[in-house]
């Protein structure tokens, strides 16, 4: 998927737009120090980092949860990466939200209501049901369905609530992404940061021939 990536007060404007909430242009930028650091990845607070923390190999993800393509990897590579690098300890992988329309930030936000716990298990959720919750352009509705996706996790509808209409973490998340995609060049999704080299969207078998290059086997 190859869409222009808006800069965060655009994002944050036009979700507010939407009826959702309002943030004025004269908000500062957020900061962000790096939790630790692997390789030459930055790892942050907001990252939920799957594998081996201590790995030489450190692949970051950056997707978008309205990309069909991202849907694609979600479904048929990464769980081939999961089973064959992340359990075994190889290597350590991070999963990146792109946010190319306030939908794909919304299904970032019910995705982390529920926590570092529910995370991952909502993100393969969310990619499941693209085609459903993600098929109407009225916003109300895919709100609607987005909750009804959080409350299929065991979330309730006040917590869904408080984290929709969370404007700071909405503001932090999108100043996040776009200092991400201004440091890596990230233009399309899936791309991939393997220690630090932009990759695009692969096939399963180039994945593991990289990743192997990497690891030195």
């Amino acid at each position: 998927m190859n869409k222009t990536l808006l800069p965060a007060i655009a994002v944050v404007a036009a979700l507010g737009a939407g009826g959702w909430w309002y943030m004025t242009q004269s908000e500062a930028p957020a900061e962000f120090e790096a939790a630790t650091i692997v390789g030459s990845t930055e790892i942050h607070s907001l990252d939920m980092p799957l594998g081996n923390p201590d790995a030489r190999v450190v692949v970051v993800e950056y997707s978008s949860l309205t990309c069909p393509h991202c849907a694609n990897f979600s479904a048929n590579v990464f769980p081939r990466i999961q089973q064959n690098f992340i359990d075994t300890g190889d290597i350590l992988y991070l999963k990146r939200e792109v946010y190319f329309d306030r939908f794909g930030l919304w299904a970032a936000m019910v995705a982390r209501c529920g926590g570092e716990e529910r995370y991952h298990g909502m993100l393969d959720l969310i990619y499941q049901t693209q085609s459903t919750w993600a098929g109407s352009s009225d916003p109300v509705q895919v709100a609607n369905n987005l909750r009804r996706l959080g409350r299929q996790a065991g979330m309730s509808d006040e917590q869904l609530n408080a984290c929709l209409e969370d404007s700071d973490k909405a503001l932090e998340l999108t100043e996040f992404y776009q200092q991400n995609a201004e440091t890596y060049g990230i233009r399309s999704t899936p791309s991939f940061v393997i220690n630090g080299e932009l990759h695009s969207n692969m096939p399963y078998a180039e994945f593991e021939r990289l990743l192997n290059q990497k690891l030195g086997s």
